[in-house]
């Protein structure tokens, strides 16, 4: 028996003849910032996916606090406290920023259909408790003012916090960010490393992230897993991945250079 709260064992993914991962291996300690980086096309994503249920894996074990999770539905993954934001964008565009981030916590509420259908005073205490805490969310996400809008109305930068905000609104205990400072510039770029940070601590989340940006990595993770064509090459923390040659020549493409920064 482990203390971590993740361990993938094994993951393979083949669609047909295309080998997706490809026994890959993760451990994940309580409370930690881990980096998954490789490539385009490395496979990164798939993990992602494999994790939460979105896919089935062709072989293998992803272990979520003692207990293979490996079959049940991405809704069964998401109540047992994993969570994630998506490469590209998954909101409801044509809800409020508001709602968006309530429907999030809809799963957990206790008033069935008939509350709802006669507004009974327990369905009302709910949503009230929904709202608020929505609204706490969003404020921490810096979007307070904005939760009348559609969320199709949003700049690109402010519609990925608000990912971020739907997705701990289910209170996660892993929460799964893919690629959240993609398109943004360098001064939004520094806000969501002091971002997440903040919100690791204040949820005590344990988060693991997946970026092409190396300010990002190397400047908020823990512990960094390196993939390249479906398999870990290099696993080890943010100074020796930078200088690790088999990463070097992952993203390069020869041995050698200045490593990874």
């Amino acid at each position: 028996m482990t203390n971590n709260l993740l361990e993938i064992k094994g993951l393979t993914k083949a669609f047909g003849g295309l080998v997706a991962v490809k026994d890959f291996f993760l451990q994940i300690a309580p409370g930690t910032l881990t980096g998954l980086i490789g490539p385009n096309g490395a496979g990164k994503t798939t993990v992602f996916n494999l994790i939460t249920g979105m896919i089935m894996p062709t072989s293998g074990a992803v272990v979520f606090q003692g207990r293979d999770i490996v079959g049940l539905k991405p809704f069964q993954v998401y109540r047992l406290g994993i969570s994630r934001t998506f490469q590209n964008i998954r909101l409801f565009g044509e809800l409020s920023v508001l709602d968006n981030v309530r429907v999030a916590y809809h799963y957990r509420s206790d008033a069935g259909l008939f509350d709802a259908l006669v507004r009974s005073p327990r369905f009302r205490d709910r949503e009230r408790e929904i709202t608020e805490r929505a609204r706490e969310l969003l404020s921490l996400l810096g979007l307070e003012l904005r939760e009348r809008e559609l969320a199709k109305n949003l700049p690109y930068g402010e519609q990925r916090r608000l990912e971020i905000a739907r997705a701990l609104m289910a209170e996660p205990k892993l929460l799964l960010l893919d690629e959240p400072a993609a398109g943004m510039n360098p001064a939004e770029v520094g806000r969501l490393m002091e971002l997440i940070l903040s919100l690791k601590e204040r949820f005590k989340l344990t988060i693991l992230l997946i970026e092409h940006q190396m300010k990002v990595v190397m400047g908020i993770c823990q512990q960094v897993a390196v993939m390249d064509f479906g398999e870990l090459i290099a696993e080890g923390t943010p100074a020796e991945i930078q200088n690790n040659s088999r990463v070097i020549e992952a993203y390069l493409g020869r041995p050698g250079g200045a490593g990874v920064a």
